[in-house]
């Protein structure tokens, strides 16, 4: 089992919130002659060593791309495999021991009821923990959530308590299902491929993306602290010149 690096004082700085999109469990399956549901396993042992090490690390948010709204497409058998994983590994382990709160954010009416149940089980027993935040986007899509979000201020338009012109993008925020976290500081994607999958489009508006070819079964502690250490050396602008931010430090 691999020890993970010290903590160094620039380590993890700056980092409240890091999402992920898990991806790559059935590519890597296939390449060990394996079927999907198997690599959907493994990524459940990783999903556990990356709370337990961001806990460590001091990030108080780690939001994971567990299923998206467009998934619900897939094989009716896959999906009702990864459902009975979800009932299966909820376990109360990993947040008592890390002091982790659990945290669901989707279209949750489309959930399985035993799942939900489950799922609101964990949310239930862990709402006083105080360490990190896990929190699954599970039958979530940003479309579906920006959509949500337009919904809510045009019934508060329509019901005279907020005024059209008062609309801000602080409005828009207040109104996303995400509302209760801060937008994430860095994204990683496993799996090798580039791109978002419709997954918190608003929030990532500045955040750092870190792409890598590892599939997220193998995706482990040094992997995590390759990304972290790839956002710290990055600068943030956030729109202003490199000269700008500098000369404000």
């Amino acid at each position: 089992m691999m020890t993970p690096p010290p903590v160094g004082e620039s380590e993890g700085v700056g980092l409240t919130h890091i999402a992920i999109i898990m991806d790559g469990n059935g590519r890597w399956a296939k390449a060990k002659g394996m079927p999907r549901q198997y690599g959907h396993s493994a990524g459940v042992d990783t999903v556990r060593k990356i709370t337990s090490e961001c806990s460590r690390l001091g990030v108080k948010f780690l939001t994971l791309y567990t299923f998206s709204t467009e998934n619900w497409n897939r094989p009716a058998e896959e999906v009702a495999a990864l459902m009975d994983l979800v009932l299966k590994n909820l376990e109360d382990e990993i947040f008592e021991k890390n002091n982790v709160r659990f945290r669901v954010v989707g279209d949750l009416d489309r959930i399985p009821k035993i799942v939900m149940d489950r799922m609101q089980q964990t949310i239930d027993k862990t709402i006083n923990n105080t360490g990190l935040q896990m929190v699954l986007a599970f039958s979530y899509s940003s479309k579906w959530e920006i959509t949500s979000a337009v919904k809510q201020i045009a019934q508060q338009v329509k019901d005279g308590s907020l005024n059209p012109e008062d609309i801000t993008e602080d409005t828009i925020s207040q109104n996303l299902a995400t509302s209760f976290m801060p937008d994430p500081e860095l994204l990683i994607r496993t799996g090798g491929e580039c791109r978002i999958s419709n997954y918190l489009l608003w929030q990532i508006a500045y955040s750092e993306l870190y792409f890598t070819d590892v599939y997220w079964p193998d995706f482990d502690e040094a992997e995590l602290h390759k990304a972290i250490d790839s956002f710290n050396s990055r600068q943030r602008r956030f729109g202003k010149t490199g000269e700008q931010v500098t000369s404000n430090k």
